[in-house]
C-alpha cells in the first residue's frame, strides 16, 4: 500500500507559539522502523500512531520526503510532517515547542544549549544528531561559460562584494581558457537564516580570512547581492537569471553549472564520497554532552580527494522529551532515517552521503538515548 507523504504549512518563528500541540500516542517503545513492520506479510503491523512534526533544513527536503513515506508505509497510522523553512527557523520552532524536532544544517549553539526547550522534559537537553550528510555545490550561470575554476579567496571576493565583474582579473587568472563576459557578477544568497549559508561561509573563513572577514553564522552577512528564499530559491534565481552564481545542496544543482573548487594544486568537483572523506577526518565539538554529535568540520585539507564544501545536517531531538509517547515516535522514527535502510534511500533520491560505519554507530547509540 503506498502511503502518501503529507507536508504540513508550519509557519514561519513568528507564529511558533500558534502551532497545536502534538498528539502523540503509542503502545510501542522503538518499533517504527520498516523493517520491523511486516503487516502485508502477516506478521504483526506497528502500533505506532500519531502526528510527528519536524521543521528546518530545507537542504533535507529530499530526503525527508523520501523518509517520510517509507516510514509511514510502515507505520500507516502516523502522519509526518516536514516544514522546509530553513535551519534557523527549525531550531526556533523547536526550542519554542513548535515541533517535535528540528532539522538543521548548523548544530545548536552554546548559547541556545544554554537555554530551555519547550518539547522537552524540565532540567533535560537536546542533542544533534547528524543524519544528512551532503556536498554545497557552487552553482553557476554566465553566458558562454561551461566550466569554472575557483579558489576559495576568489569565491570570498565574489560573494562579499570586492570582486563584481565575471573578467576580474582574479577569475581569469584561474581560467585561463574560458570565454569570461565583460559582465556584471550577480551574486545570489539565502535571505532566510540558513544552515547552508553558515557552513559555505565557515569554509570561507577558514581557507579565506582576510577576504571573509566575518564571523560564520546562518544569516548572510554582507551587503549586497541579490537574496532569496530557501534552497529551491536559490536555485531557482540561478537558473533564470543571467550571469549568476549561487551556493545550494548539491542535490539540487540540476543541470546548472558547478564550480571546481581549489584542493591543495588541483581544483576539485563535489561528490558525495569526497565530503564524507572530510567529515570522517574531523572530530567532534568539545563540551558537549555524551550523545551530542555536532561535528566540528576541518575544510582546510589539501587532499584532493576530499571536498571541503560540505554540510552536516542535523536532526535535534530531545534527551527525554515531556510527553513520553512524543519520544517514543522520534525516537522510532530517527532510528529508521539513520538505518543502513533509511540512509540508503535518502542518497537515491538526494545524492547525498550515506553516514560512515564509525558515525552510524554513534548515531545508534545517541538515538537509543532518546526518551
Amino acid at each position: 500500500m503506498e502511503v502518501p507523504v503529507k507536508f504540513s504549512s508550519v509557519a514561519r518563528v513568528s507564529v511558533v507559539a500558534a502551532i497545536t500541540a502534538l498528539a502523540l500516542t503509542s503502545c510501542a517503545a522503538n518499533e517504527g522502523s520498516p523493517s520491523s513492520s511486516e503487516s502485508a506479510s502477516g506478521a504483526p503491523a506497528s502500533s505506532l500512531s500519531g502526528e510527528l512534526v519536524g521543521v528546518g533544513a530545507s537542504s533535507q527536503g529530499t530526503a525527508q520526503t523520501t523518509w517520510a513515506a517509507g516510514f509511514q508505509t510502515a507505520n500507516e497510522k502516523v502522519t509526518v510532517n516536514y516544514d522546509p523553512s530553513g535551519s534557523g527557523a527549525g531550531r526556533k520552532a523547536f526550542i519554542a515547542g513548535g515541533a517535535a524536532f528540528a532539522g538543521s544544517d548548523s548544530a545548536l549553539s552554546d548559547e541556545e544549549l544554554a537555554g530551555t526547550f519547550g518539547t522537552c522534559a524540565a532540567d533535560t537537553k537536546a542533542i544533534d544528531i547528524p543524519v544528512y550528510i551532503s556536498p554545497i555545490a557552487v552553482i553557476f550561470n554566465v553566458d558562454g561559460v561551461k566550466d569554472l575554476n575557483l579558489d576559495a579567496a576568489t569565491l570570498a571576493g565574489i560573494f562579499s562584494g570586492k570582486i563584481t565583474q565575471w573578467n576580474d582579473a582574479a577569475i581569469t587568472a584561474l581560467n585561463p581558457d574560458a570565454k569570461l563576459p565583460d559582465a556584471k557578477i550577480n551574486a545570489v544568497h539565502r535571505s532566510d537564516a540558513s544552515g547552508t549559508t553558515k557552513n559555505f561561509a565557515d569554509y570561507l573563513n577558514q581557507n579565506a580570512p582576510d577576504v571573509w572577514t566575518e564571523k560564520p553564522a546562518d544569516d548572510f552577512p554582507f551587503q549586497g547581492g541579490e537574496g532569496a528564499q530557501g534552497t529551491s530559491g536559490v536555485v531557482d534565481a540561478v537558473t533564470n537569471g543571467t550571469n549568476m552564481i549561487g551556493y545550494a545542496d548539491a542535490s539540487r544543482a540540476g543541470k546548472l553549472g558547478v564550480v571546481k573548487v581549489k584542493v591543495g594544486d588541483k581544483f576539485v568537483g563535489y561528490s558525495a564520497e569526497a565530503a564524507a572523506a572530510v567529515v570522517a577526518e574531523s572530530p567532534l565539538v568539545d563540551g558537549r554532552g555524551a550523545n551530542d554529535l555536532a561535528i566540528k568540520l576541518d575544510r582546510k585539507t589539501t587532499d584532493a580527494s576530499h571536498y571541503p564544501i560540505v554540510l552536516v545536517s542535523y536532526a535535534i531531538a530531545c534527551e527525554t522529551y515531556k510527553d513520553p509517547a512524543q519520544g517514543t515516535l522520534v525516537k522510532a522514527y530517527l532510528d529508521y532515517i539513520t538505518s543502513d535502510a533509511g540512509q540508503k534511500a535518502a542518497a537515491e533520491k538526494a545524492g547525498n552521503a550515506p553516514l560512515s560505519a564509525d558515525l552510524s554507530k554513534k548515531v545508534a547509540t545517541a538515538v537509543a538515548s532518546i526518551k
